[in-house]
């Protein structure tokens, strides 16, 4: 049946480090699928528990294409979803594009980057040894470890990698930048991965970028917009999580100093401790894409209609007490975490393998050469970035 709901102002508030708002607990408890008003767009449907979010993922009734290019669709952003890209679409649009770079990211082809990223680590730790505390392990390793990991996959040169870091920012951003300034910083990037592609075409080589333009030119397999548009999820989704990630996990346990010695003694807890961390820690600082009911779905009670905008929230979903006893603590020996940290579904993460890797070797590496690890100043001196689509620290000042 349809419920008379109050309508939320949602965001709730504004992200406070890597807490967790307490209006989602609420929510779970009282109204799962809660009516909110976001920032641009409009209204919505908030849904918040675990078994409610995977369905709305997985149900091809809701549909992410259907929202493509729509001023009236409820999102945090100031620019609608665009059209062309492997996030905006549905089946079978998306599995086409999809199939075109999951072979890049199986588990096989992921296992064998271990050795690169593991000399990527060292590079980066024996670096920052080498210049003394204080340092900052966003810049010192956060950042470039993923930057050049997703950029030698795709053949971007080591020169050119600022230039899509700058535009990351803006192309993520909910309030730091203007309209204007996203549709600029996109422009600039579309810009300079067109000449890339253009250098493939007169220049082969041995990477995923070439691999997409022979998929274009000798298959037809995507457009020219779809091939430049891949690249830009590409370079975007495989540096700017991980890092951010990488920087929160170890703010999260230099919080904890008990978890964090705990995992110093006992290296074999780091695989469990990964995947602990990503459902603990919230990444995202709003919702997921919105989704548009294709016909009328019920979920925990409440009807949705036909051309309502669904928005999932994963990270509560990740605190639902009925799948993860003691939801609100951080255990790092949890034998059963079927967290959705990576999303579910057909738009599950392409790079969830890459990035575990990445995170697992990262926080290992640090483990080992710096067993003493501390913050550099209090907590409440930490810069945290604001008005993105991602939480992370701009700079995580640390000592040894």
């Amino acid at each position: 049946m349809t419920v008379d709901s109050q309508v939320r102002r949602y965001p709730f508030g504004e992200p406070f480090r890597l807490e967790i708002d307490p209006h989602f607990a609420e929510l779970r408890k009282d109204e799962p699928v809660a009516r909110v008003q976001l920032p641009y767009g409009g209204e919505g449907w908030l849904v918040t528990r675990y078994d409610d979010v995977k369905s709305v993922l997985s149900d091809r009734r809701f549909s992410r294409a259907d929202t493509v290019a729509r001023e009236d669709i409820p999102r945090s952003t100031p620019e609608p979803s665009r059209p062309d890209g492997l996030l905006t679409m549905d089946p079978p649009e998306h599995t086409r594009l999809r199939k075109l770079v999951a072979k890049a990211f199986t588990g096989r082809r992921v296992e064998q980057l271990r050795p690169r990223i593991a000399e990527i680590v060292e590079q980066c730790l024996t670096a920052m040894r080498r210049r003394g505390a204080p340092a900052d392990l966003v810049q010192d390793l956060a950042l470039p470890l993923p930057v050049a990991v997703i950029c030698e996959m795709l053949g971007i040169p080591a020169r050119d990698q600022h230039r899509f870091r700058e535009f990351s920012d803006a192309t993520l951003s909910t309030t730091a930048y203007t309209r204007e300034e996203i549709a600029a910083a996109r422009g600039g990037l579309e810009a300079y991965l067109a000449e890339v592609v253009a250098e493939r075409r007169t220049r082969p080589t041995d990477d995923l970028l070439a691999a997409l333009t022979a998929a274009r030119d000798e298959d037809d397999r995507l457009s020219e917009q779809e091939l430049v548009n891949l690249g830009i999820v590409l370079l975007i989704a495989g540096h700017e999580t991980t890092a951010n990630q990488i920087a929160n996990f170890v703010y999260t346990l230099l919080g904890n100093p008990g978890e964090w010695e705990r995992l110093r003694a006992n290296p074999d807890l780091l695989p469990g401790a990964i995947e602990e961390l990503l459902r603990y820690i919230q990444l995202g600082a709003g919702t997921s894409f919105a989704r548009m009911a294709t016909e009328d779905v019920e979920l925990s009670g409440v009807r949705i209609r036909a051309g309502d905008a669904v928005l999932v929230h994963m990270p509560s979903a990740n605190r639902d007490e009925s799948v993860f006893p003691d939801a609100e603590k951080l255990v790092l020996e949890r034998k059963v975490n079927p967290h959705v940290a990576f999303g579910h579904g057909v738009h599950h993460c392409l790079g969830a393998q890459l990035a575990r890797l990445e995170l697992r070797i990262a926080l290992g590496g640090i483990l080992d050469h710096f067993p003493t690890l501390r913050l550099a100043v209090p907590v409440e001196e930490i810069p945290w970035k604001t008005g993105l689509l991602v939480r992370g620290p701009r700079e995580l000042p640390v000592a040894w």
